[in-house]
């Protein structure tokens, strides 16, 4: 569990809803107030108890608990062992994905993300979770990287409240879940507008074309509250678990990233 210093406060901007990627606060640590943004991540996993006490614990973040009980839930279905699985955890963050998998029975779970900041708040708070967590993007592995990841043989990508505002773009989620074997299980989420066919980011595209084609077998889907903005307005998502039957092509991400 994490390590939270005392005392600890937060403070919201007010009633204007504000775009998830320019949501800030105002944090107190003891006599130290600063202004923090949300996607400021480096800074967040920094501060002890911080990211937990934010957005869970404030802002009521549930999606953590909604795709992992979906995804034991998919495992029941298929009796399958949850100690049989090798995750791969993409933008693990500070590791609560990476503990509910773990209290789940997941035997061998790895994590990445972008930032060392983020895998040393995983160690503080969570250690012993990831049997290996790298620092690394995911889109331009070097060839030991990729042999590394190749070696852990998943079988499962979990990716939870990583999708989007330039975080985990579309390719990054395409070569990730080229990293699983076919037959594996796929389980993320998504704000529920980046699947309309508006949206901004790619991945209404990319998704959609993956579920239309079969490549991603779709086996439950759950849209809910991931949690509020700051004006406490509810911020909806789509969690989403599949069985992957095949690779993204290298045209799918391009269409993706098309303009």
């Amino acid at each position: 569990m994490s390590t939270q210093i005392s005392p600890l406060s937060v403070a919201f901007p007010g009633d204007e809803l504000l775009d998830q990627d320019h949501e800030w606060c105002e944090v107190t640590v003891g006599a130290h107030r600063e202004r923090i943004r949300f996607h400021d991540y480096a800074r967040i996993y920094s501060i002890p108890g911080l990211y937990e006490h934010l957005f869970y614990d404030r802002l009521e973040c549930c999606s953590p608990e909604v795709v992992g009980t979906l995804l034991r839930e998919e495992l029941a279905a298929q009796a399958l062992d949850p100690a049989r699985l090798s995750v791969l955890d993409l933008g693990a963050g500070n590791g609560m994905v990476g503990e509910q998998l773990h209290e789940m029975g997941v035997a061998s779970i790895v994590g990445i993300d972008l930032i060392p900041e983020a895998a040393a708040a995983a160690e503080r708070d969570r250690p012993g979770i990831y049997r290996d967590y790298l620092v690394v993007d995911v889109c331009d592995l070097g060839p030991r990287q990729r042999r590394e990841l190749r070696g852990h043989s998943f079988n499962c990508l979990v990716t939870v409240a990583a999708l989007g505002f330039g975080d985990i773009p579309p390719r990054a989620f395409a070569e990730a879940f080229n990293l699983v074997s076919d037959g594996g299980l796929i389980a993320f989420n998504i704000k529920e507008h980046f699947l309309d066919e508006d949206d901004p980011t790619g991945f209404s595209r990319l998704i959609g074309r993956l579920l239309e084609t079969g490549i991603v077998e779709q086996r439950a889907e759950k849209v809910y509250r991931h949690r509020l903005a700051t004006n406490g307005d509810s911020l909806d998502y789509v969690a989403i678990v599949g069985i992957k039957r095949a690779d993204a092509p290298a045209e799918f991400v391009a269409e993706a990233e098309r303009p």
